[in-house]
């Protein structure tokens, strides 16, 4: 055997290797102060003194993890706005359903945000509101007696505007924003469709044919719901183009049309020469999706940018989220 190898014994019909311990004398080591450290005393959260304003309880917040995040997220969206590059809200129908349109209009009316895409679902509960103040009936009535969404004003009047704006050339959120404002809807000030028409913001409606209660109503059209959606979707691409060096794409509460529909109107952007890079994306959710992470916070900004994920009920996020922006604007 030769000098430094491990001795070797045969124990049974195995062959076992001895590991003699380690001179853990020889360890080395270096002080504290001289290691990169995470976590900093200066990023604590501050203690809450009673009484104090919105602008410290937002100072007050730790400069750590997803509350970083949301510092960072606030920071890029106030810019965006000073630079007159896009903030777009991508959106699912229950931001509306928790009571946040509102907050919505007057981020569309401020300036703030520039720009919103909802599905079917959002403009029928967004129509609704404005109409009467009342939305999202018990599913599992309707289902069990075969009433579910088989409303008549509201199927009648969107599918008659949506038609109606077919005819004249634009989709189906200029559409419906424009019954809103025409019509008899004692309530269009909580409507975002309303104040896409009133603020001169873009605000379009991307259908998935045959998830939505207007879809079952006998005055339904296909061919209209599909053109009207289809120009919306143009549009939006055309908004996409203009996100680079400073916009901000944010996705609430969709976790599959709008992070979809985005990817696809990024990629029109990119392939007509488009330099669509470093902006800003995020998305709030309640728990964290598949599609959410990869069209919204992952592959978008892969060339350039930074995506966020902030999981919380939308009903505490986005008060926060707006009073934050408007805190600092």
């Amino acid at each position: 055997m030769r000098l430094g190898l491990t001795p070797l014994r045969v124990v049974g019909y195995a062959l076992r290797v001895d590991f003699p311990p380690l001179d853990w004398s020889r360890i080395k080591t270096y002080p504290l102060r001289e290691r990169p450290n995470k976590v900093r005393s200066e990023d604590f959260a501050h203690v809450w003194a009673k009484g104090g304003s919105l602008q410290s309880f937002l100072d007050s917040l730790p400069k750590i993890l997803v509350a970083q995040d949301f510092h960072a997220l606030v920071t890029d969206i106030v810019a965006a706005t000073r630079k007159k590059k896009p903030v777009l809200v991508c959106m699912g129908a229950h931001v509306i359903k928790c009571g946040l349109s509102p907050l919505i209009a007057d981020l569309m009316r401020r300036g703030i945000v520039s720009a919103v895409a909802t599905n079917g679902a959002g403009a029928i509960h967004d129509f609704e509101l404005a109409l009467i103040g009342q939305t999202s009936e018990d599913v599992q009535r309707g289902l069990d007696d075969g009433s579910f969404g088989m409303i008549d004003e509201t199927g009648r009047l969107m599918n008659a505007a949506i038609k109606e704006g077919v005819s004249q050339g634009i989709g189906a959120g200029r559409a419906l924003g424009e019954a809103v404002v025409k019509g008899n809807f004692p309530n269009r000030e909580l409507s975002i469709l309303n104040a896409g028409v009133t603020a001169h913001v873009p605000v379009t409606v991307h259908i998935a044919l045959g998830t939505d209660i207007i879809h079952q109503h006998p005055t339904c059209d296909g061919a209209a719901l599909g053109e009207a959606s289809y120009m919306d979707f143009q549009r939006l691409a055309a908004i996409v183009a203009t996100l680079g060096d400073g916009g901000v794409v944010l996705n609430i509460g969709s976790a599959v049309v709008m992070p979809e529909v985005f990817l696809k109107a990024l990629t029109v952007a990119r392939n007509l020469g488009h330099k669509v890079e470093n902006f800003t994306t995020a998305t709030f959710d309640m728990i964290r999706h598949y599609r959410p992470t990869e069209n919204i916070v992952r592959r978008p900004v892969h060339k350039g940018g930074q995506g966020y994920y902030i999981i919380g009920h939308h009903e505490l996020m986005l008060p926060l989220l707006a009073a934050a922006v408007i805190e600092q604007s």
